[in-house]
């Protein structure tokens, strides 16, 4: 149950703000972060080497894609296509807008369901895919949402969103220009806090559990308003310790 956090702020100077946490199992291996794909030089995005696609990017026109699987999806299914595979689709395009509608045209029957969240500086994208062959887009409104394995902003669906988006909604807003500037989304990140009476480890923002699942990488990502200015990107692993950001070109 990853997790993918958005703060909109149209006409901010940084409109959109991703903070994202990826679980899953701990021996299945990826690379970090970088231009892995000849075919896709602008594309930078995280390697998942089993099944050879990403669980989160970002192209060279700013538009930024992360994909998480839906309750009771995880891993792979006969006969399915790598969700994985839609994160590079979407890249592929100059604007989440038009990112979002290609992945809403795709027959969801050749995946397991999924969330997948599409955004630049001018708009941002939901993509639900609950099973069956329906794939919709729903666009996401300004302010503070979250996305894990239900529906998105679903409190009641998920102890994991009712208990931290509250707590993001609290927090300092991230300031990529200053020098703690991301000093309350980085705490949150980390934090292993459940709810009151929650024993379930994946009630957590960062997850570590005994049977081989866990929350292996994280990042923030912030998008500019300009259109020539650079995007923000810091990656960490967090398994099997919880280590520093890189920020990534």
């Amino acid at each position: 149950m990853c997790t993918v956090v958005l703060l909109r702020r149209p006409g901010h100077a940084w409109p959109a703000i991703i903070a994202a946490n990826r679980d899953e199992a701990v021996d299945r291996p990826w690379r970090p972060p970088a231009r892995h794909w000849p075919d896709r030089p602008g594309v930078l995005a995280g390697l998942d080497e089993e099944a050879g696609g990403s669980w989160m990017g970002l192209n060279e026109a700013g538009v930024a894609a992360a994909i998480l699987n839906r309750r009771g999806s995880l891993g792979p299914a006969r006969g399915k296509r790598t969700r994985g595979a839609l994160v590079l689709e979407a890249l592929d395009h100059g604007s989440a807008r038009r990112a979002a509608a290609a992945m809403a045209d795709v027959d969801g029957r050749a995946y397991r369901s999924f969330n997948m969240l599409v955004a630049d500086r001018e708009d941002a994208f939901w993509i639900r895919h609950a099973g069956g062959r329906g794939v919709s887009a729903h666009a996401v409104a300004s302010g503070l949402s979250m996305l894990t394995a239900s529906d998105l902003n679903d409190r009641a669906a998920s102890e994991r969103i009712d208990h931290y988006l509250p707590r993001f909604e609290a927090a300092r807003p991230p300031d990529p220009g200053a020098p703690d500037g991301w000093a309350d989304w980085e705490g949150l990140l980390v934090s292993e806090e459940t709810a009151p009476g929650v024993l379930d480890p994946n009630g957590a923002m960062h997850v570590r559990t005994g049977w081989g699942f866990a929350t292996v990488s994280r990042a923030l990502l912030a998008l500019p308003a300009g259109a020539g200015a650079r995007p923000v990107w810091r990656f960490a692993r967090s398994w099997p310790e919880t280590g520093g950001y890189t920020e990534l070109h």
